[in-house]
């Protein structure tokens, strides 16, 4: 098997490429070359395998198409739908809850997902270098009312292991953090990244860490994936998920139950399913509120009560993420 730094620099960026590997017309999909010119297209082979040949509406091939939808203007939607540009305290820090901070560690991901929430988040100006990084734990050390370090991106696990390893052993200096959280893609798109060394890094962590993947569809998770998970649950780490709900992906019913089932299976638990975050370029994935209502009754009928995400929104300006419910 190859490495995962050569799995993730040959990762598809070119749509006909991709196209010809899935065995799919060009003109039976609706394309855009503008859109790649917004967000790039990027998809590891790993990822696109899982994906059914010649199926133009497979649900993990809708995730990265880019399409012309996404030039489309919807009412309500921005750059920045979330609030993070109002919560960036400093260079490549967001506070935004009691408690706990998130780093924007790097902009890179091993994925370019097209319902991606911080697609047009300005990277080149926000992301942390070596210098800024040192600026950041500095400002967590003199803040003892943060317990919880959130590292993000971009995907933070595309940074290789000697940078991680500074970071965590920066923090494992701070006595008033007491836990480390890394939000990540990687053990799905390419789970050949949890390396011994990175396991190592993980269990040997003096703060407790959660990783929480993201996952949107049962047939993401293979055998690799399912040992990734197993490598880190391995390592002390708790292992959690979230979903977006998506429009033609899984908004139904039976499809949820089966990605909780299948998480479950292989070892992450259920956490969020976020309804979509309304980001310049992605009004095509939203599901009605109601719908998403409706869907998550439908869930709840049919599984244990911990299988079964909450469903949220994220409004900026809030404290908190919101719940969505209908009791």
């Amino acid at each position: 098997m190859k490495n995962w730094q050569t799995q993730l620099a040959s990762a598809f960026t070119n749509i006909e490429t991709l196209c010809e590997y899935l065995q799919l017309s060009l003109n039976e999909l609706n394309l855009s070359p503008d859109a790649t010119k917004q967000f790039p297209l990027r998809v590891p082979l790993v990822f696109a395998s899982r994906m059914e040949k010649g199926n133009p509406l497979d649900p993990l091939l809708l995730q990265v198409l880019p399409v012309g939808e996404e030039l489309q203007f919807y009412a309500g939607f921005s750059d920045d739908p979330v609030g993070d540009l109002n919560a960036v305290k400093q260079i490549g820090l967001l506070h935004k809850y009691h408690g706990r901070v998130l780093l924007i560690n790097t902009g890179a991901c091993a994925i370019h997902c097209r319902y991606c929430f911080r697609r047009n988040f300005p990277y080149a100006d926000l992301q942390l270098n070596k210098q800024q990084e040192n600026d950041v734990i500095q400002t967590i050390q003199n803040d003892p009312s943060i317990q919880e370090v959130i590292l993000s991106g971009g995907d933070p696990l595309v940074l290789n292991d000697a940078r991680l390893a500074r970071l965590f052993d920066a923090l494992a200096e701070i006595s008033t953090v007491k836990r480390i959280r890394i939000h990540t893609r990687l053990p799905i798109v390419l789970p050949a990244r949890m390396t011994d060394e990175l396991v190592a890094m993980l269990k040997n962590s003096p703060k407790k860490v959660i990783v929480v993947v993201h996952c949107n569809h049962a047939n993401e998770i293979d055998d690799d994936v399912a040992q990734a998970f197993q490598r880190l649950k391995s390592a002390g780490v708790t292992l959690l998920n979230q979903s977006v709900l998506l429009r033609g992906v899984n908004d139904d019913a039976m499809a949820l139950c089966n990605l909780s089932e299948r998480l479950f299976e292989a070892g992450a638990l259920p956490y969020y399913l976020h309804f979509l975050d309304k980001a310049n370029g992605t009004g095509h994935f939203q599901v009605a509120e109601q719908e998403a209502l409706a869907l998550l009754t439908a869930v709840q009928n049919r599984l244990s009560g911990y299988l079964v995400p909450k469903l949220v929104t994220e409004q900026a300006g809030q404290l908190a993420k919101q719940f969505l419910h209908d009791i």
